[in-house]
């Protein structure tokens, strides 16, 4: 009996240190408070109920209403490090890069509910603007920034779906000895792209060593496409901009001006 409830001893502190500590290593939450310099013509926007979540807006010198493409980076990055994606404007796209609460100056923790509200408001923020084209509005997620773009698309009417280096879901990331029952997020984006009926684009690099390949197939293969084959890792991918850009022309979201 001593050995049995030392058993449940110890199987109850392990239950309470995973709960505590999974979504430490989910969101790790990198900070930096002070704001890097802007390009020039960038937005700087507050969104969400307590308007405390950081997001950066560019519009393109194309004529309204134009497209855009919201940005979502990976778990350990910040919208500081994915300026390069404003370089979009100058293919005639708007480009929002949204942070997730609690990251970089945005208030907040990071969870499923949270950083799913957090992509919404950014989406309502944007269908409010005059200038953009709320019909062309595109949602572009890498790693877990894949699964806030799922976590929108199921909720709101997005034109097209990117998916860079994203996962099929979340609990197929953990550990098999990991029961899937203490799983506090879950972001299921397989079942969003085999749901959803909004073109859909995978590209995984095909070294990716955080989120094996076989991710970006089973996606593909459930939007009934092909994934998009990247020389490269998970971290040392570079932005696929023409990628992003054809599939979009492919798809008459955008046109050439």
């Amino acid at each position: 009996m001593l050995t049995a409830a030392v058993l449940g001893l110890v199987a109850v502190a392990l239950v309470a240190a995973w709960l505590g500590l999974q979504r430490r290593v989910i969101y790790p939450q990198p900070q930096r408070p002070e704001p890097p310099q802007l390009p020039v013509g960038t937005k700087r926007v507050w969104l969400g109920r307590d308007q405390n979540v950081e997001a950066w807006f560019l519009a393109p010198a194309a004529s309204s209403p134009f497209p855009v493409v919201m940005f979502m980076h990976g778990n350990g990055e910040l919208i500081d490090d994915h300026a390069d994606v404003l370089e979009l404007t100058g293919e005639g796209l708007g480009v929002l890069l949204v942070e997730y609460p609690g990251y970089g100056r945005s208030g907040g923790r990071p969870n499923e509910r949270s950083i799913t509200a957090g992509v919404v408001a950014a989406f309502d923020y944007l269908r409010a603007q005059p200038q953009v084209d709320a019909e062309r509005i595109v949602a572009y997620g890498r790693s877990i920034g894949g699964a806030a773009a799922c976590a929108l698309a199921a909720v709101r009417p997005v034109a097209a779906l990117v998916l860079e280096s994203s996962f099929t879901r979340l609990a197929d990331l953990m550990p098999r000895f990991v029961p899937r029952a203490l799983m506090l997020d879950r972001f299921d984006n397989l079942a969003v792209v085999a749901d959803g009926d909004s073109p859909v684009l995978v590209l995984h690099g095909e070294r990716d060593s955080v989120i094996p390949y076989a991710h970006g197939e089973a996606l593909a293969r459930a939007a009934g496409t092909t994934p998009v084959r990247m020389a490269c890792g998970h971290n040392d991918c570079p932005t696929p901009l023409r990628d992003v850009v054809r599939f979009l022309r492919e798809h008459g979201i955008l046109t050439r001006t």
